[in-house]
């Protein structure tokens, strides 16, 4: 690591600061009534059904669970994977979203993902099919524009892992996908402008195509952080079908999808999260269970009022350096938890496919 000049790191912050407070602007809380085009949808994942419902916490908040009887295969549809998976029966499975017993147990589910031999056996698919094993693409709103979403990782000298420097090996992995700036990320998309053409960058996508199709045709990921903050104006109905979509065509392209779950609650009685634990469940994807991480924050990583003096409570706070995670204040706001956990998660799906430890 070379030596960092922390004033004008303090310096960058600020204008880091500045700008979020602009862009947060373009993160509308409306909804876009727009009708969009929409991919056919996909049958659901088959999963299976003798999961155990106890597991266990590790100190790094993985949980992990057995299948007690395993079933002789677990497969996508045929229209999704070519092949079916046929686990050894006496194998241990780790299902990468653990299953709940109430709706609301999604609360209690860890913040890093593990990985199922389901995901293990999509990431195969998909390197076969061409995807490239060491780049990732972000699928997002405002909370995920690289200008303070990841993009540090990409540039030497303004990060310090602290504790966490077994995470630069997935750094170096996927560098250059941490700075880019994803076609299929923008303030005031929400999950059905994902899939509509018209919200596609006219400059680098096809006239057909909508934006994860342009993105995932320009980068060619493996893996994808879908992370869709816009809320639906009590309607989580509606975010689950175009969701589900989005998830589904990441699947036949053979990438494997991590989701977060929101930190705020600004739906009511959780349903978007609620919605976004019974889709990983449902896929056996991993979740990045965010919610969780940012709760022991102050004001839970949240920011209270905006510089209009409006009560916020949906964009994250932001603290000087908040990429020095050796600093124990620089790590008390939401978007230094945000980029760790993400990291975090990352480098547990990378592993979880290479089957390291």
């Amino acid at each position: 690591m070379l030596p960092v000049n922390r004033s004008l790191l303090k310096q960058l912050s600020r204008i880091v600061l500045l700008l979020s407070i602009f862009l947060v602007a373009a993160c509308s809380k409306a909804q876009s009534n727009q009708q969009v085009s929409l991919p056919n949808p996909i049958a659901s994942l088959i999963v299976p059904s003798t999961v155990s419902n106890t597991p266990t916490k590790s100190s790094a908040q993985v949980i992990s669970a057995t299948i007690t009887s395993p079933p002789n295969s677990i497969l996508y549809p045929s229209s999704v994977v070519e092949s079916t998976l046929t686990p050894d029966e006496t194998s241990t499975f780790l299902p990468s979203t653990p299953p709940v017993s109430s709706p609301d147990d999604w609360m209690s589910l860890p913040v890093i993902p593990t990985l199922s031999q389901t995901a293990r056996s999509l990431y195969q698919r998909g390197i076969e099919m061409g995807n490239d094993p060491h780049a990732f693409s972000k699928i997002g709103d405002c909370q995920s524009i690289s200008t303070y979403f990841l993009s540090y990782f990409d540039m030497q000298g303004l990060y310090n892992l602290g504790d966490y420097k077994s995470l630069q090996e997935t750094i170096d992995w996927f560098a250059g996908s941490f700075s880019r700036d994803s076609l299929a990320v923008k303030g005031g998309f929400n999950a059905a402008a994902i899939l509509s053409p018209l919200r596609a960058d006219p400059k680098q996508c096809k006239p057909d195509e909508n934006p994860i199709e342009c993105e995932f045709r320009l980068h060619n990921p493996s893996i994808v952080i879908i992370s869709l903050e816009e809320w639906w104006a009590g309607h989580p109905e509606n975010y689950e079908v175009y969701l589900r979509q989005i998830i589904e065509y990441s699947i036949e392209k053979g990438v494997v999808p991590i989701i977060a779950t929101k930190a705020d609650n600004l739906e009511g009685n959780y349903l978007i999260n609620q919605t976004i634990t019974k889709l990983a469940q449902e896929y056996d994807i991993p979740l990045w269970n965010f919610w969780a991480a940012v709760q022991p924050l102050p004001n839970h990583g949240l920011i209270a009022v905006n510089a209009s003096g409006e009560v916020d409570m949906f964009h994250l706070t932001h603290s000087e350096g908040y990429y020095f995670y050796e600093d124990p204040t620089a790590t008390q706001s939401g978007w230094s938890v945000r980029n760790l956990t993400a990291l975090q998660a990352l480098d547990a799906v990378r592993r979880g496919l290479s089957n390291q430890p």
